[in-house]
């Protein structure tokens, strides 16, 4: 990226244990730009900062976190963005504290398109990954960008499905930008990094902390138009990325899902809240005023399709073989047989305690 003769400053504050975004804020209030800052009297500061913090802004230690966020910087492809310059997005500018910094790594455009926020449970089931993942692809179809957190589960599914169109997708992270977490995601993060966007407010090196993630979640609903939610329980993250979104003045979706499943219960809440219902790309799509989809591939039939034989008898909720049996009134080893071919076809999900699933046809994974 070019080199701001400023960015050193701007380092400097931000890296100062102690300095976050609303101490950094009232100091750019009162003085200015971050060399104004710096350069006034350690006295003239005291007002906005406790002694031990003022002296950290001169300690080598910060020094050294500056050259080596300025190293990484100076890498192709490796952005420290401040709310100074033209590429911050617009939307965080909204919300109640915006970062000072961040550190992107890839497609720095993705940062000025029209965005849609999918997030969703880590212990999704294969429906869900695969409804998530469909319905990215298709938002990315019709020009949004998908934002997620690189979360296992429904995030990764999301990042999948907008990598697959021309939207793209965000992952916004937990950590420092040059740390992945978690580490199964690491090929979906250098593809990320390749064809889409990394984005973090947290300096290098920083390790993934259970104190990060409701931070890191402001800004996933912060970046975008609107928060969709693909399965959560009543004690989910994604709940909070959602009420960030309500607070922020974003749209709220959610996807219905059986009444028996725990996954459910945190949309139906939504729901019952005043989220949209989504079935399909298109109910997203009509709430966004002022967006224009270009040509996409509809998500109707994908979400609703209804099939003969024995898938007509599952329904959509998990079934045991003795039930199956009984609907279609076939043998055990009928049932077994043809559950079989079914989930080498893509079509049906072995779950635990003998339990099987319906996956949507079109939505393999």
């Amino acid at each position: 990226m070019r080199q701001d003769p400023g960015l050193a400053s701007w380092l400097r504050l931000a890296l100062t244990p102690g300095i976050g975004p609303v101490t950094f804020q009232r100091l750019l209030r009162q003085f200015g730009l971050p060399q104004a800052v710096l350069a006034k009297k350690r006295a003239e500061l005291a007002a906005f900062a406790a002694p031990a913090l003022l002296a950290a802004l001169d300690s080598e230690e910060v020094a050294q976190a500056v050259s080596r966020s300025l190293a990484w910087a100076s890498e192709p492809g490796h952005w420290v963005i401040t709310l100074a310059d033209e590429i911050y997005p617009r939307l965080l500018l909204e919300i109640a504290d915006p970062p000072p910094l961040l550190y992107a790594r890839g497609r720095v455009e993705l940062l000025q398109r029209a965005a849609l926020a999918i997030v969703g449970s880590r212990n999704a089931t294969l429906q869900g990954e695969a409804n998530a993942q469909t319905l990215a692809r298709a938002l990315s179809e019709a020009g949004l960008t998908v934002v997620s957190g690189l979360a296992l589960g429904i995030d990764a599914a999301a990042h999948r499905g907008g990598l697959a169109g021309p939207g793209s997708t965000i992952a916004v992270l937990g950590t420092g930008i040059d740390v992945v977490y978690p580490g199964r995601n690491a090929p979906l993060a250098a593809d990320i990094a390749e064809r889409g966007l990394l984005l973090s407010e947290f300096p290098l090196g920083t390790a993934p902390a259970a104190q990060n993630f409701p931070r890191r979640n402001r800004l996933i609903s912060g970046l975008a138009r609107g928060c969709l939610v693909v399965e959560a329980a009543l004690a989910s993250g994604s709940l909070i990325t959602a009420r960030a979104a309500a607070d922020q003045g974003r749209e709220v979706f959610a996807i219905p899902g059986s009444i028996h499943s725990p996954l459910a219960k945190g949309c139906h809440a939504l729901i019952k809240s005043g989220a949209k219902l989504v079935e399909s790309a298109e109910d997203v799509l009509a709430e966004l005023a002022g967006f224009r989809p270009s040509g996409y591939a509809s998500t109707q039939q994908a979400l609703s399709h209804v099939d003969a034989g024995l898938l007509a008898h599952m329904g959509h909720d998990p079934v045991d073989v003795d039930s199956l049996c009984s609907r279609a009134g076939m043998s055990a080893e009928q049932v077994s047989s043809e559950l079989l071919r079914l989930e080498l076809d893509g079509r049906v999900a072995a779950l635990p305690g003998g339990l099987y699933q319906r996956l949507e046809k079109g939505e393999r994974r």
